[in-house]
């Protein structure tokens, strides 16, 4: 990889993942609480299958940010990671680097849209609106979609053995939490939803 790119990419990934949780985590959870006075985080650390998913979800993040700090102070380090030389690209960098800040605008976008019933995690206490407006026209899981191309993005910009399993569980765990969602919506909405699923596909 190219000297200025390599120096680059140790300054945008770090930023991009503070700007990631500090938008699209901490920020937006605020912004519901303070409407709403609910608490939007509702993956608990019980042994149901959708906290085990949180928890996947959690070791997945940390992971990720894990990777990003060996990369950024230790190029010794890094090599554990089993890097795929072959997909070390300057253009396919490049890819990654564009579909890392199209995923988050498009997950920003997909929250505003969600207002007060966007939530991490499925709320069983309070019923929210069925939003079907913006993005949700294309898509049933917009914020999910994004952070699978997010994923993806990642691995472009620092392939690996490690990022390459981080996207597959990654991919993985959004498949099943979607259908976790969809159950709960359904049952949630009833008649409603099933025709919004009629109508509108799962990811795009």
């Amino acid at each position: 990889m190219d000297s200025s790119l390599h120096t680059a990419l140790k300054i945008f990934l770090p930023a991009y993942l503070i700007t990631l949780f500090l938008t699209a985590f901490l920020w937006r959870s605020i912004v519901v609480w303070k409407k709403t006075g609910i608490n939007p985080y509702k993956l608990g650390r019980s042994q149901s299958a959708h906290d085990f998913v949180g928890f996947l979800f959690r070791l997945t993040f940390m992971t990720i940010a894990a990777v990003i700090a060996v990369f950024c102070f230790s190029s010794e380090a890094y090599k554990y990671l089993t890097p795929i030389v072959w997909l070390q690209r300057p253009t396919l960098v490049i890819v990654g680097l564009a579909l890392l800040v199209i995923s988050l605008a498009w997950i920003l976008i997909a929250q505003a849209e969600m207002r007060e019933s966007w939530r991490i995690g499925i709320d069983e206490d309070f019923k929210t609106d069925l939003v079907h407006r913006g993005v949700f026209r294309l898509s049933r899981n917009p914020i999910f979609l994004g952070m699978r191309v997010m994923l993806v993005g990642l691995f472009l910009v620092l392939p690996s053995a490690v990022t390459l399993a981080i996207m597959l569980l990654g991919d993985a765990l959004m498949q099943i939490q979607v259908r976790l969602e969809e159950e709960y919506l359904a049952r949630l909405h009833g008649e409603a939803y099933r025709e919004y699923q009629r109508k509108t596909r799962r990811w795009l």
